[in-house]
């Protein structure tokens, strides 16, 4: 499944993302796409942007809208809206870490209180019939004794929180939640620090609904791995390397810089299409923040990008790194 990410999880990276995935071994499962985080209040007053995060093609039967809001009736109405179109389901965000999220009571703060989430779902489950889903860390920093004692070792046991994690989840499941992602990783902390998969792999045990696994999927043989226990999400990696959700054969890196450059300029090709004017920049220099770790001079791309004003500008210098190092493995 492809992760809900700002900037990035829009209809151009699934358009790309396509191209690779219908190459795959036919009866092999179609990945699933989940949107970007869709504000409740935006989508509610009818923001001027918001048809095109509404955007569910090039698949919509296997779209996911993400929702991201705090309050009970507003979540309900927007879900309500969902409902009438044409996708796989709706997932409410309650794992965004990020300050101007969780002031808002959005996000990860949806996890301080079991009643509030737990009625959250059963008013979507009034109002869709949708495959209803929540994405999910472990919850808030450890270091809130209340709920959670101390921090988790990094032992591959369940530490700290993975009570408080369950009673959570099974509120959930009880009030009709169909799915759950869990990016196990509290809030407040970095990249840096190692996703703990051994409470995705005993929430699995636990639970009588799907659970899948977000965090740390660095390269296509970690994924394959995952993917063999369990359902699995992937963010960064398919942003730096899309044709991951190709056949086995294709996934390994490296890929030569002729590849790279033809890849590169799809999307910007894709992006022009598919999303407003006012999106381009900040869309193709959050895609280049990842892709361009493909390159062996990754940062002196990445700054020649970002200092472009056009997507024409950017294709122009991912055209001349790749015609300099011709010849070359680009990674």
């Amino acid at each position: 499944m492809l992760a809900p990410m700002a900037e990035l999880s829009h209809r151009a990276l699934r358009e790309l993302i396509e191209r690779f995935s219908r190459r795959r071994t036919p009866g092999k499962a179609a990945p699933e796409y989940f949107s970007e985080m869709i504000s409740v209040p935006a989508l509610l007053s009818g923001g001027p942007f918001e048809k095109w995060y509404l955007d569910g093609e090039p698949c919509p039967e296997r779209l996911v809208y993400q929702l991201l809001g705090a309050g009970e009736r507003s979540l309900a109405a927007a879900a309500a809206l969902l409902d009438r179109r044409h996708c796989l389901g709706i997932d409410v965000n309650m794992g965004c870490a990020a300050p101007a999220i969780t002031k808002t009571g959005a996000g990860v703060r949806l996890m301080e209180d079991i009643d509030k989430a737990g009625r959250i779902i059963a008013a979507l489950r009034r109002v869709t019939k949708k495959r209803l889903s929540a994405k999910l860390r472990l919850g808030p920093s450890p270091s809130r004794q209340r709920l959670y004692g101390p921090a988790a070792p990094d032992a591959e046991i369940p530490g700290a929180g993975f009570e408080y994690l369950l009673k959570f989840c099974r509120r959930l499941e009880s009030q009709g939640v169909d799915f759950i992602t869990l990016h196990p990783r509290f809030a407040g902390e970095k990249f840096k620090r190692r996703a703990r998969w051994d409470y995705v792999k005993a929430l699995r045990k636990e639970l009588s609904i799907p659970v899948a696994g977000n965090g740390d999927i660095t390269d296509p043989g970690v994924m394959e791995k995952r993917a063999r226990e369990g359902p699995v999400m992937i963010g960064r990696l398919a942003v730096k390397a899309p044709w991951v959700f190709g056949p086995p054969h294709t996934r390994p890196l490296p890929r030569n810089q002729k590849f790279l450059e033809e890849t590169a300029l799809t999307f910007l090709d894709l992006l022009a299409l598919y999303q407003p004017p006012e999106f381009h920049l900040s869309r193709a220099r959050r895609f280049f923040r990842y892709y361009c770790d493909n390159f062996t001079w990754a940062e002196y791309v990445r700054n020649k990008i970002n200092r472009e004003k056009t997507l024409q500008g950017m294709g122009r210098v991912i055209q001349e790194y790749c015609k300099s190092i011709s010849g070359e493995e680009a990674l």
